[in-house]
């Protein structure tokens, strides 16, 4: 027997392999831990794939369940995004950071990163 994993509403019913399955509702403690496992679960299946959009579709339906356990919606969610796009900006252009300093503890800014040579 396999370990147990979050299915989809109707992988019940549709039984592959002629194997029979266990079914049951987790609790809410388990759920979410399930969604976040199934998250990643979903994550690495897309990035084996072939940028397979089907595998996006999945990974938004897990977000949109881990959504709905916080409280927010789908439309919440999209009104969040395009929120932080408007003040951030969005993730297409491929910028990328080379990395930051750290922190000072008590004051919240940056410190100076020592140079790496002098002339």
């Amino acid at each position: 027997m396999s370990q147990g994993k979050l299915v989809r509403d109707k992988i019940p019913q549709i039984r592959s392999q002629g194997l029979e399955a266990i079914i049951y509702t987790a609790s809410t403690e388990e759920y979410a831990a399930r969604l976040r496992d199934k998250l990643l679960e979903e994550v690495d299946e897309f990035i084996t794939s072939d940028n397979d959009p089907e595998e996006l579709a999945d990974i938004l339906e897990v977000l949109y369940a881990l959504g709905e356990q916080a409280g927010t919606d789908r439309q919440q969610l999209e009104k969040l995004r395009e929120a932080k796009a408007e003040e951030r900006g969005g993730s297409p252009g491929g910028s990328s950071a080379l990395g930051t300093g750290p922190r000072l503890p008590l004051l919240g800014q940056r410190t100076r990163l020592p140079l790496l040579y002098s002339k």
